[in-house]
């Protein structure tokens, strides 16, 4: 990973914090996206003491908004002649529902749409590199549900879990059908489930889902343990081998039946290209 260009969301605390770390002291410069401008700066100042000689940096923005999502894409394209590798990890699971300012359910908006929208804006960047790799985290969650595409913002009903639950599912749909689209750009994306990790997520959701969230964090696995399948895949020659994967434990495995639906995968792409107003 040695002088490779990593841009990473959701950096700052949990899996995304750990795998920005040892990225870092393998060589990788390190660029964030982040929400919270202290937090990201105490991260930055973490990834300088591991590695001093890159040239960290952080971009900050809203992944909920659509148009955040192209500004950050933008400012990072102006500062990076080439991207080596993109992690597409910041999340979030939502108590109640929230529509976000482009009118969409904030769990569908933040955990696929700003993935959609900051790897396409990315794209170039990604070529440059000649063998780039994309690198989702998905979750296990995504098993037991289905996408209803005349209800994918939640209008009829809201489930916390099945919208997080679906939003999961849209990653995994998005790595496949990304690794069919863009197979000719030498460009390698595979998604992952890093396990239950104990982490901030989930602590700011409501107060039973962060109940529950805390009691099982009892049982969680290190932040550093769930990171190891990011930086597997961002890093291993083996993960270079495969493209459109779904890994956990730093091996493929198999995903739902709906998760493999390359129909269903088409479709999700093309409504979320519409709902961006741009070409897929």
């Amino acid at each position: 990973m040695k002088d490779k260009v990593v841009v990473i969301t959701g950096a700052t605390s949990g899996i995304g914090q750990a795998a920005a770390e040892r990225l870092a002291a393998m060589g990788a410069r390190i660029v964030m996206v982040a929400r919270n401008a202290a937090r990201a700066d105490a991260v930055l100042t973490r990834l300088r003491e591991i590695a001093p000689a890159a040239a960290h940096r952080v971009h900050l923005g809203d992944l909920s908004s659509m148009a955040e999502c192209r500004r950050v894409a933008a400012e990072i394209a102006a500062a990076e002649p080439r991207i080596d590798v993109l992690v597409n990890n910041a999340g979030a699971i939502f108590g109640r529902r929230e529509v976000t300012v482009d009118g969409l359910e904030r769990s569908f908006a933040t955990n696929h749409m700003a993935y959609f929208l900051l790897t396409l804006g990315l794209r170039d960047r990604l070529r440059a590199a000649g063998r780039a790799r994309i690198v989702s985290t998905a979750s296990a969650m995504h098993k037991g549900y289905a996408l209803d595409f005349d209800d994918l913002q939640s209008e009829k009903s809201y489930s916390a879990t099945a919208a997080y639950g679906r939003s999961k599912l849209c990653n995994i749909m998005f790595t496949r059908e990304l690794a069919r689209r863009w197979k000719g750009d030498g460009i390698i994306a595979n998604c992952l489930h890093p396990g239950y990790v104990a982490t901030r997520f989930g602590d700011d959701s409501g107060a039973l889902i962060s109940f529950f969230n805390r009691l099982g964090k009892t049982f969680a696995i290190s932040p550093e343990k769930g990171a190891e399948t990011i930086v597997y895949l961002a890093s291993s020659a083996e993960a270079a081998k495969i493209n459109g994967g779904y890994f956990y434990e730093c091996k493929v495995t198999t995903p739902s039946r709906q998760a493999e639906d390359e129909a269903m995968a088409e479709k999700l792409w093309e409504i979320s290209a519409r709902l961006a107003g741009i070409q897929g």
